[in-house]
């Protein structure tokens, strides 16, 4: 790889007074001492000082076919040079008709209206504009509420961002509240002391009827659930939260969107987990993230035809769904998205993800003997690790609330990038990852925290 500059420090100081990253610290701005990466291969990207490091969080939960990948940068450059762009507006193009086919195709039920959008945050959005068209046309304007989740994460556009649940996120942004209603955390490891597992499911399922009723049927337009409560903190909600949550939606014809961003092509093992994990054909599917692996930009909402169908043709009322992107179905992307399927079903991506998610599994959830570590979930290539103080009050943040970012730093020191989320550290290897690579990253990541223990425990923060 050829470097634009070998002198980081000109470069750090080029990213500090120019580039404005997603999620910047405002008390640190200008001061940053981030990593650069600067190239990448299989499980591994390479830092500034020329070091390879585990890819932890596997990019942002996205890089399922690894890093690169040759044949996937020909495909890109390919379509680049023969046709680099065309208006979705007016004209169509047979890369982004393949791909939205080939979706359909692997998609539940009558799942079979792509809209491709920029990412992640446009996916949501756009369910949730198409939802509000769809009520309007239908004479049901009054209903509109979207129901959510503390610690859910659907995007940081206007209409994403106002059903995002994360407290952090919400402190000095405004948002459509009018729009949205949160229903409580539904993390098992937070039930109330002494509350079983069943019961505690019983009452989430309880909270998403009553907030219904409350609220009104007729004022409720969807509920947005992610399968898996990603950057919350690899959230896994009760088995059969899922089936009954959406039988409630049906008793009450309130839509069920499923944000399968994270855990869309190939996390758990599967090309979308709605209904071959949890059992529920939904109404509305996003995706982003692992639909190219990371290669470049594109997310989708996918529309049941049902829904569709009750407002087009005849019954339209001569409405335009007036939503869109300048870059929907663009051309490259949709050749990355293509390649990428091609290659997750060539080499049995899939298969390889269910093979190795028992060992994957076994081995994070070893790290909960580990005196600093209070619970340990996840499902698939997805986990989290989360620090408390001690086990009993569960509470993180007497400990430290940086204490994340500890552990992140010793694993960069032994070869390891973790995703550090205040007491947590999350993880989403590229799916290729084989059983001794599962290992090795663990083998670190259970150093990593012990080193940060024993930081805090010299600081007079943890009690060993």
């Amino acid at each position: 790889m050829t470097k634009l500059i070998n002198d980081f420090d000109r470069v750090r100081d080029w990213d500090n007074a120019h580039f404005l990253h997603p999620w910047e610290a405002m008390e640190d701005h200008g001061r940053n001492e981030r990593t650069f990466v600067e190239a990448a291969s299989g499980i591994h990207v390479r830092d500034e000082t020329g070091r390879n490091l585990i890819d932890g969080p596997g990019g942002m939960w996205c890089v399922q076919i690894g890093y690169g990948r040759e044949e996937m940068g020909r495909a890109i450059a390919e379509q680049a040079v023969n046709m680099a762009y065309y208006s979705p507006y007016s004209m169509g193009h047979s890369a982004a008709a393949e791909l939205a086919a080939k979706i359909a195709e692997r998609t539940p039920g009558d799942l079979n209206k792509v809209f491709f959008t920029t990412g992640g945050s446009t996916a949501v959005d756009t369910a949730i504009r198409f939802l509000h068209f769809r009520n309007n046309v239908l004479g049901k304007r009054e209903k509109k509420i979207v129901i959510s989740r503390q610690k859910a994460y659907h995007g940081s556009s206007y209409l994403s961002a106002s059903v995002s649940g994360k407290e952090r996120d919400r402190n000095w942004f405004d948002f459509a509240s009018d729009l949205v209603h949160f229903l409580p955390d539904v993390n098992p490891y937070r039930r109330p002391e002494g509350m079983t597992v069943e019961a505690f499911l019983d009452a989430k399922v309880e909270d998403l009827e009553s907030a219904i009723l409350t609220l009104g049927p007729n004022r409720v337009a969807a509920f947005i659930a992610e399968p898996i409560l990603a950057s919350g903190g690899v959230i896994v909600p009760p088995a059969g939260y899922h089936k009954r949550c959406f039988d409630i939606c049906r008793k009450y014809d309130v839509l069920y969107i499923s944000d399968e961003v994270v855990t869309g092509f190939g996390r758990l093992g599967h090309w979308f987990a709605s209904k071959d994990v949890y059992g529920i054909t939904p109404d509305i599917i996003t995706c982003a993230k692992g639909m190219t692996s990371g290669y470049v930009p594109m997310g989708a909402c996918i529309i049941s035809d049902r829904l569709v169908d009750e407002i087009s043709g005849a019954s339209a009322k001569g409405a335009i769904f007036s939503n869109g992107y300048t870059y929907s179905g663009h051309p490259v992307a949709a050749a990355a998205g293509l390649k990428n399927m091609e290659i997750i079903e060539r080499e049995g991506i899939l298969e390889h993800v269910r093979a190795v998610t028992p060992h994957f599994q076994e081995r994070m959830r070893a790290l909960a003997d580990l005196p600093i570590v209070g619970d340990v979930r996840g499902e698939g290539l997805m986990g989290c690790v989360e620090c408390v103080a001690d086990r009993v009050s569960r509470n993180p943040l007497a400990l430290d609330k940086e204490v994340g970012t500890r552990i992140d730093a010793h694993c960069q020191e032994l070869g390891l990038i973790v995703r550090p989320l205040i007491n947590m550290c999350v993880f989403s290897p590229p799916l290729i990852i084989t059983a001794d690579e599962i290992d090795r990253m663990f083998d670190i990541l259970a150093e990593g925290i012990r080193r940060a223990s024993d930081d805090l425990a010299r600081e007079g923060l943890w009690a060993a």
